[in-house]
């Protein structure tokens, strides 16, 4: 009878602590359901490192500007990347991210997400009810957040590049409300009708162009716009006489570096998850920077007898841009030569430029504009669906068509951001003026927008140069 006893007892205390295996056994978890959601979330924390990695390279573009300018402008260099983070990080959250992502009209998005109403932690069908039907996520194993987030990072950095443009004589106040305006009015436009569903342009019920992570929606919006903004704002008073070196090489140099590193975010992160697509847009982005960096102090030593930093930093740059649009789509060879041709034909850029007398201070459409430009050109000759069969086949693997949409898209792309440019530009003239007085340029922005200096009295009293410019162009 004790041992009856005993034995319910125990069986008992089993049951109760969870120990007993009949029990275990009948709450086993599905394999299934268990590799579905470690699937999860292995591409959750790839995207919230890769997204972590795009911010980064907003200070790296900082950096990178910053080094180029004189000294007594290097503080309003750094804060018109900067306080993208700020403006954008708010107006994204409140209605950017609605604007360019939620289902709308084929060029704009509805309202339904604004200050982020409905938008989660959920995976999927988060986009059922809209056109394709097939298509019912952005990323099928990300939560929702997370690749808004992610897209948010994109929306920061854009406009920021413009700023090279503009250095040493555009009033704050006046760039703080361009930024504000553009991010709307040319940003989120482009970023639906190329990456949305159903946008005009995209994959999700356009007509087809491939930008695998910003050649048209990035890269040539912001080169465009920075061109039309150096020809409606002028020249710098003392340009192109006094130009001087740059007044911080290595800073250049630090954010070429910080800029090739969270380009890898950039691209490897438009896969949206975490696996052989990444892989393949990771190999490509630094075959492009590689490629190009080398071409660009190939053609120095050949044509000025000397490699620069300045150089190798501005290649580097350029590859990384011209690979973006094809880094989901192409083969590392293919990458390659987009790097190298990009190279080629931004280094030439800047030349015509400077012949034509057109003070893009940063070269930043040489750079973005035309990089962008010849890689979302390039991505119609060797995208391949061997590579992502997501994609689509270019001019080399019998799709001349695909060359067409690319050259089609790129247009679409100068349009809007060209003619909107020029349109805030010209508002905001109006109500509260571009430039800043004669003495301000003259004297720096740093102290007269910012009350505040880089490196203090004594070491910016050396630097009284007016203008700054790559010696390498």
């Amino acid at each position: 009878m004790g041992i009856r006893i005993l034995a319910t007892l125990a069986i008992a205390l089993c049951l109760t602590l969870g120990l007993f295996p009949g029990e275990a056994w009948a709450q086993a978890p599905d394999p299934l359901e268990a590799a579905a959601a470690a699937q999860t979330a292995a591409d959750t924390t790839f995207m919230l490192f890769c997204t972590a990695l795009v911010l980064l390279m907003t200070p790296g573009l900082a950096f990178f500007y910053g080094g180029f300018v004189r000294s007594l402008n290097v503080l309003n260099t750094l804060m018109m990347s900067f306080v993208l983070m700020l403006l954008v990080g708010v107006t994204w959250i409140l209605w950017g991210y609605s604007l360019a992502f939620a289902p709308g009209t084929p060029f704009i998005g509805g309202l339904q997400w604004l200050f982020l109403n409905g938008v989660g932690l959920e995976t999927t069908d988060y986009l059922l009810g809209s056109e394709p039907e097939a298509v019912v996520s952005y990323a099928a194993t990300v939560p929702h957040q997370a690749f808004m987030m992610f897209q948010g990072m994109f929306a920061i950095i854009t406009p920021a590049l413009i700023s090279g443009a503009l250095v040493g004589r555009l009033k704050f106040k006046t760039y703080f409300w361009f930024v504000l305006l553009w991010s709307i009015f040319i940003y989120c436009p482009l970023a639906h009708m190329v990456w949305a569903k159903g946008g005009f342009m995209g994959l999700y019920g356009g007509f087809g162009a491939l930008d695998f992570a910003g050649g048209t929606v990035v890269h040539i919006s912001s080169g465009v716009s920075a061109l039309v903004a150096a020809l409606v704002l002028g020249n710098r008073r003392s340009y192109p006489s006094g130009l001087t070196a740059p007044h911080n090489v290595p800073f250049i140099m630090l954010g070429a570096g910080l800029l090739w590193f969270g380009w890898f975010g950039f691209n490897a992160g438009s896969a949206l998850a975490s696996g052989g697509l990444a892989t393949v847009a990771f190999v490509a982005t630094n075959c492009g920077a590689a490629a190009a960096g080398l071409v660009w102090i190939l053609m120095e030593w050949v044509l000025t007898g000397k490699p620069t930093a300045v150089g190798l930093a501005t290649g580097l740059v350029a590859g990384l841009v011209g690979v973006t649009p094809a880094a989901g789509f192409v083969t590392p060879v293919a990458a390659l030569l987009i790097g190298g041709i990009t190279a080629f034909c931004c280094y030439y850029a800047i030349r015509i430029k400077n012949k034509m007398g057109i003070d893009d201070a940063l070269d930043t459409f040489p750079v973005h504009g035309v990089g962008g430009t010849v890689g979302a050109i390039l991505t119609g000759v060797f995208a391949s669906t061997d590579v992502n069969e997501f994609g689509a086949n270019g001019l080399l693997y019998g799709n001349p068509g695909q060359l067409v949409k690319q050259i089609v898209a790129v247009a679409i792309a100068y349009v809007i951001a060209g003619v909107g440019t020029f349109v805030l530009l010209k508002i905001l003239h109006a109500i509260m003026g571009l430039r800043v007085s004669p003495e301000v340029e003259t004297q720096g922005l740093d102290p007269a927008e910012h009350s505040e200096v880089g490196y203090g009295e004594q070491l910016t009293s050396d630097f009284t140069a007016t203008t700054t410019s790559h010696p390498s162009h």
